[in-house]
C-alpha cells in the first residue's frame, strides 16, 4: 500500500552511475517538485553509464546531465544526511554506508534490492534489456512505494 511522499528522499548505490540516478530520475519524473529528490554513492569514481542514459530516456527521464557523487561530496558541499526524510539504499554496501553515517539521527532508511546490471550481458542488446529489467525494479519499487505519478509529472 502506497505511503505518503516524504518531503526529501535520498537514493543511494555504490556509485551513483547507474541505480540511484535512475531511482532519482523516474522520482522527479512521478512527483517533480512534491518531494526533493538526489542521490549518491559509496564512491565516486565512475561518470554516470552510457546504458542507464538510454533506458531512462525510453521513458522520457533524461539522465544525461548526471554527475556523480559520494556521500563524502555530498558532505564537502554542505548536504546534511539528516535532512533527508528518507534514505533509498539500493546496494547492500551503500545500506551499511547510509546506517553508519546516519547513526545518530532519527533517520527511516529502506533497502530496496535492486538488480546491478553493469557485468550482464556480452552484446548491446543483451545489456539494454539487463538495464531495463534494473529501471523496471526501480521503477515498480517507487510506484508502490509512493503511489501513482502526479498528474502534472505523469
Amino acid at each position: 500500500m502506497p505511503q505518503r511522499l516524504p518531503h526529501s528522499v535520498l537514493f543511494c548505490c555504490d556509485h551513483n552511475a547507474v541505480r540511484s540516478p535512475m531511482a532519482e530520475g523516474l522520482m522527479k519524473k512521478f512527483y517533480g517538485q512534491q518531494v526533493y529528490v538526489q542521490s549518491a554513492g559509496v564512491r565516486n569514481d565512475l561518470e554516470i553509464d552510457g546504458f542507464a542514459v538510454a533506458v531512462c530516456e525510453e521513458l522520457g527521464v533524461g539522465l544525461s546531465r548526471h554527475r556523480s557523487r559520494s556521500f563524502d561530496e555530498m558532505k564537502e558541499w554542505g548536504d546534511d544526511l539528516s535532512s533527508f526524510d528518507l534514505i533509498v539504499a539500493l546496494s547492500p554496501a551503500s545500506q551499511r554506508m547510509a546506517l553508519e553515517l546516519t547513526r545518530h539521527f532519527h533517520l527511516e532508511i529502506e533497502y530496496w534490492p535492486v538488480l546491478d546490471p553493469t557485468d550482464l550481458g556480452t552484446r548491446r542488446e543483451e545489456k539494454l534489456d539487463a538495464y531495463r529489467q534494473t529501471r523496471d525494479q526501480i521503477r515498480r519499487r517507487i510506484l508502490d512505494r509512493f503511489g501513482p505519478p502526479t498528474e502534472e509529472c505523469a
